[in-house]
């Protein structure tokens, strides 16, 4: 049933990328937040698909934990289901992501009007200057900033190197972190054409003040956070 499932959602994804991409290209004229909300028509119709067609649905816990104002979120990175759903989870964000995706067609073409922080992640400190510089203009544009500080997609049991890119974001400009653990991996596996059903846990943490932190500190409490919360998740197809 799942590869049945898959095969009729793939296809339907397929098309609203499209679709979007085209959303996005006439969406120019507008402010940055106007084409965010336009754009993001395809995030959330992708994730009611996935609950409608795959069987998978989710809860979000934590919620009272966002800040009033702009904050830079450090999440785990499991799967494609939280780049999608995060855009509209959240406030409006920044999400910080490799160049070459901006590459991809349609997709990329779409998320150049998004508003992401792009980097090259080969230029080492040259990256850690570009998500400062970029992090601190979109912050002043009411954008949050979305951070995967493992940098790559990591298997549900599995831990990720984290980066200290959002946390020296936070350190040089005194914006307070919101760490989030999730289980997506477990129903949208990495790379998997097939998914399963299943209840995708969204676990949002007290924010973390960086006032008179150090980038290096405020990774470790993160990591420290996510790890511990990623334990304590119920098993997502448990809740079905």
């Amino acid at each position: 049933m799942s590869l049945i499932r898959s095969m009729i959602f793939a296809p339907m994804q397929t098309v609203l990328t499209i679709f979007f991409s085209l959303v996005a290209f006439l969406s120019f004229p507008f402010s940055a937040h106007t084409r965010y909300r336009l754009i993001t028509g395809y995030n959330r119709t992708v994730i009611w698909l996935a609950r409608w067609v795959l069987g998978i649905r989710y809860v979000v816990e934590g919620a009272e934990n966002l800040p009033a104002h702009p904050a830079i979120i450090l999440a785990k990175h499991q799967s494609a289901w939280e780049t999608v759903a995060f855009l509209f989870l959240f406030p409006p964000v920044s999400p910080v992501i490799k160049q070459e995706l901006l590459k991809v067609p349609f997709f990329g073409w779409a998320f150049r009007m998004l508003s992401p922080i792009a980097i090259d992640r080969s230029t080492g400190r040259e990256a850690l200057k570009q998500i400062v510089n970029q992090g601190r203009e979109k912050l002043a544009q009411g954008f949050w900033v979305l951070v995967f500080p493992e940098g790559t997609r990591v298997a549900p049991g599995e831990k990720g190197r984290y980066g200290i890119g959002g946390g020296w974001l936070a350190a040089e400009t005194g914006t307070p972190i919101v760490p989030v653990a999730h289980n997506a991996g477990e129903v949208w596996p990495k790379n998997a054409f097939i998914k399963r059903p299943g209840m995708v846990t969204v676990r949002i943490g007290p924010a973390i003040p960086a006032a008179g932190r150090s980038a290096a500190e405020l990774t470790r409490a993160v990591e420290a956070w996510i790890e511990a919360e990623m334990a304590r998740l119920p098993p997502a197809a448990a809740r079905q």
